[in-house]
C-alpha cells in the first residue's frame, strides 16, 4: 500500500502470540459444583436463619416494561411506619430498608405494608441468649414448636406478576368521539385557562366604562 500525505504510518500486529492468550473455560463445571457448596455452607451458617433479606415489590421501569413488578432495593420508611417496624429494628429482623425510595401511590404502599405484615406474622424471633428473652422474642413453646423452616425469603413469600386488569371490549361499548376531535378541544381549553385573566380584566373595564357612560 502507497504512503501518501503527512498520514500516520501503518502497523498493523499480524504476528500476535494469540494461543498463549487464549481463555477457556474447562472448569466451569467445577465452578458449578463449588458455587453450589458455598451457597449450602452458607445456609447452614446462618441456619435456622434465611440467606436473603425481605425485599418490597416495585414496578420496573419506563412504559414497556411498567406491567410488570420485581423486587425492589428496599422498604420505604412510610410502609415501615404503616407496618408498625421500627426503622432500627427492621435491618435486624431479616428487612432490607432504603430511606431514598418514596411511594408515588397508594396501591404499591397497601401491597407492601401488606407483605411486611405477613412477613412479620410468620417471623420467629430466636432468643440472642438462652433463658434472656426481651420483648419481640418468641416463646419457649413457640421455639420448640419450629417444623418448617424457610432457608430462602424469595422461595416463602414469592413475588408473582398478577394479570392485567384490561380486557377487549365490543365495538358497540366503545366510548362517542369528542364533536370537532379531542386534539381541538384540549387546545381550546388550555387556551381558555391562558387567557381567563386576560378576558376577566377587559370584561371589567368594559363594564366600568358602561358604568361611566351612564352617570
Amino acid at each position: 500500500m502507497a504512503i501518501k500525505h503527512n498520514q500516520q504510518i501503518p502497523h498493523n500486529h499480524f504476528r500476535k502470540d494469540w494461543q498463549r492468550r487464549v481463555r477457556v473455560h474447562f472448569d466451569q463445571p467445577g465452578r458449578k459444583l463449588r458455587r453450589r457448596n458455598s451457597r449450602l455452607a452458607k445456609a447452614a451458617a446462618v441456619a435456622p436463619r434465611p440467606v436473603d433479606k425481605l425485599r418490597p415489590i416495585v414496578r420496573c421501569p419506563t412504559i414497556k416494561y411498567n406491567r410488570r413488578v420485581r423486587a425492589g432495593r428496599g422498604f420505604t420508611l412510610t410502609e415501615l411506619k404503616e407496618a408498625g417496624i421500627p426503622r432500627k429494628l427492621a435491618p435486624t429482623i431479616g428487612i432490607s430498608v432504603d430511606p431514598r425510595r418514596q411511594n408515588l401511590s397508594t396501591e404499591s404502599l397497601a401491597v407492601n405494608v401488606e407483605r411486611l405484615k405477613a412477613y412479620r406474622a410468620r417471623l420467629i424471633l430466636f432468643p440472642r441468649k438462652l433463658g434472656q428473652h426481651k420483648k419481640g422474642d418468641a416463646s419457649k413453646e413457640e421455639v420448640s414448636n419450629v417444623k418448617d423452616v424457610v432457608s430462602s425469603v424469595r422461595s416463602g413469600l414469592p413475588i408473582t406478576n398478577a394479570e392485567s386488569g384490561f380486557a377487549e371490549i365490543k365495538k358497540g361499548d366503545v366510548p362517542s368521539a369528542v364533536e370537532g376531535g379531542a386534539y381541538r378541544k384540549l387546545r381550546d381549553a388550555r387556551a381558555e385557562a391562558r387567557n381567563l385573566g386576560k378576558r376577566e380584566k377587559r370584561a371589567k373595564e368594559k363594564a366600568d366604562e358602561a358604568a361611566a357612560a351612564k352617570k
